[in-house]
């Protein structure tokens, strides 16, 4: 048996055949009160839909796209996501090996299967860089007990009710459930060029900077040490990725009595990159002052999760840029053969200290991204005005 759970959380069962036309896809629809700006180089427009299976079901999602481009390497795409119990991801295709960069109508398609362990399954489009990109007339398909795959009503599929303050009904912004997402670079409004119908959603991209994706050739660094930097710099911009956009509350937040705050964690970034500049460059450990300042954040624990909270994102990432323009300038000034030089105190290499350094920010980026999908919906209290006589 397959269900499914509509806005009331009722469960409707399919059994001989599917019943559908009552059927409500989940989505969340935020006021404006609620929403969320940030900046980036992509934009997503999402619904939601609860499913548990008994065995491996297929699923198809079509929809109609054509895209304007104006970068080389921009492109719009359909995606799907079925998240599983526990969080684990399951079925994932974003069109990452087929992207779209036609600039006329056409039909894409994505296939794939919900297990046993699926709990949403997640869909909708998205573009990335700058151009203008239209999308029209959704449609989804979940296998029946017959293995016909039979059609799911997907609320405003066509776009046809109007699009208001960059706002889509019944669709959601973002790839995940919550809160609207109102990204910066991108402007959201309604077309006259439909696929079929009236009208279509179009999605605009504008002053987007496409990050490019290199190792070594650094202007100024020898081969080696230019390496160093293009990966140390490609996981700090991970990491700023990541947390650019998030909250305060986001940021210290804690997961359970013995974990990190987020932003305690950006804070060791920097004062363990603080350490191996002194211990590299000036052969030597933290002085008195440089404890004062770095030595809780290196070592973490309680300490840091008392000191580190209350703040923007802003105040980590000043410090973060800080630390990493010093590296930058201090590497480019030393040569690959310093870089092999053996540290006579630890007998490990300057080469081996900031490997650490640069797989270190990997490490933490792991435990980031872990600690910030199970951070809980910010509870919102509303305070009730006083009774007037």
């Amino acid at each position: 048996m397959l269900t499914f759970r509509n806005n009331n959380h009722e469960h409707l069962p399919m059994k001989n055949k599917i019943v559908l036309l009552s059927l409500m896809l989940l989505s969340f629809l935020s006021n404006a009160q609620n929403s969320k700006e940030v900046s980036q180089e992509w934009i997503s427009i999402s619904q939601f839909l609860d499913v548990t299976v008994e065995k491996d079901t297929k699923f198809k999602l079509i929809g109609f796209a054509k895209a304007d481009l104006v970068d080389d390497k921009a492109m719009a795409a359909l995606w799907t996501r079925v998240d599983n119990e526990g969080g684990e991801l399951g079925f994932f295709d974003n069109m990452g090996d087929r992207p779209i960069r036609l600039n006329e109508w056409k039909s894409y398609t994505i296939e794939g299967v919900l297990t046993k362990d699926a709990r949403t399954l997640n869909f909708g489009a998205l573009c990335y860089g700058n151009g203008t990109y239209l999308f029209d007339e959704f449609q989804l398909f979940i296998e029946n007990s017959k293995g016909v795959l039979a059609p799911v009503i997907i609320d405003n599929s066509s776009f046809e009710n109007g699009i208001s303050n960059g706002i889509v009904p019944k669709w959601s912004q973002g790839i995940g459930r919550g809160k609207v997402v109102k990204v910066k670079e991108f402007e959201i409004s309604s077309s006259d060029d439909a696929a079929k119908g009236k009208k279509s959603l179009k999605l605009v991209g504008a002053g987007i900077e496409l990050s490019v994706a290199t190792i070594g050739n650094l202007e100024g660094a020898s081969p080696q040490i230019g390496s160093m930097i293009s990966m140390l710099e490609d996981l700090k911009s991970r990491v700023e990725s990541r947390v650019k956009n998030m909250s305060t509350y986001e940021l210290d937040h804690l997961h359970d009595e013995k974990a990190n705050r987020i932003g305690a964690l950006i804070m060791h970034l920097a004062a363990a990159e603080k350490y191996y500049q002194v211990f590299t460059f000036e052969g030597r450990g933290f002085n008195e002052e440089e404890n004062e300042i770095w030595l809780d954040a290196l070592n973490l624990g309680a300490a840091a999760r008392d000191k580190y909270k209350g703040h923007e994102v802003q105040y980590y990432l000043d410090i973060y840029n800080e630390v990493r323009a010093e590296t930058i300038a201090e590497l480019k000034k030393r040569d690959d053969k310093w870089f092999e030089e053996i540290q006579p105190s630890s007998d490990i290499s300057n080469h081996y200290c900031w490997f650490h350094v640069m797989e270190h920010q990997s490490s933490h980026l792991g435990q980031i991204l872990f600690l910030a999908k199970r951070i809980p919906p910010e509870v919102e209290l509303t305070i009730p005005e006083p009774i007037k006589d």
